[in-house]
């Protein structure tokens, strides 16, 4: 499955990027720590926007192209930003079978975003998940870490109400 590339600028701060400077700075002479600069970059951004690539890239002296390639095979890494209320929908078996995927499309249109997409003012973002190990509560949806159960398609919009 593709990852979705982020249409919503970045806007990284000087605090941020003096941060990733000082990683790549760490790891710059032994190409293998590419995971770990990514990973730490990851951790200061939420997500590994193209911007972030280039300079790891940059830094690291590799092509942008493996920094891409990593961040793109790996399911660790996003190339989307995480919105402040995150949810994230379970199409596992169990919850599939139950109309989670009719709850996943509400979604998209409520919120105006698609799968693995954030709203543009960063108030919402939404993924899918293949099992939370919460099957006999089917079909399921998480809205950061609360669990909600036993839905349909009408209850998104009082879901999304919550966090408005």
């Amino acid at each position: 499955m593709l990852k979705k590339v982020s249409t919503i600028p970045h806007q990284g701060t000087p605090e941020q990027a003096q941060r990733l400077a000082e990683v790549i700075a760490k790891y710059k002479h032994d190409k293998s720590n590419l995971m770990a600069v990514m990973q730490e970059a990851q951790a200061i951004y939420d997500y590994l926007p193209i911007e972030v690539q280039t300079e790891i890239a940059r830094g690291m002296d590799v092509p942008l192209e493996k920094v891409y390639g990593v961040a793109t095979f790996y399911a660790q890494f996003s190339l989307t930003p995480k919105g402040e209320t995150h949810i994230s929908v379970c199409l596992g078996t169990a919850c599939y079978v139950k109309g989670s995927g009719d709850i996943y499309d509400r979604l998209q249109e409520e919120l105006g975003i698609g799968g693995d997409e954030c709203t543009p003012d960063r108030k919402f973002s939404l993924t899918a998940c293949r099992c939370i190990g919460a099957c006999g509560l089917a079909p399921v949806l998480t809205v950061n870490d609360e669990v909600y159960g036993r839905l349909t398609a009408d209850d998104v919009p009082g879901i999304i109400a919550k966090y408005n």
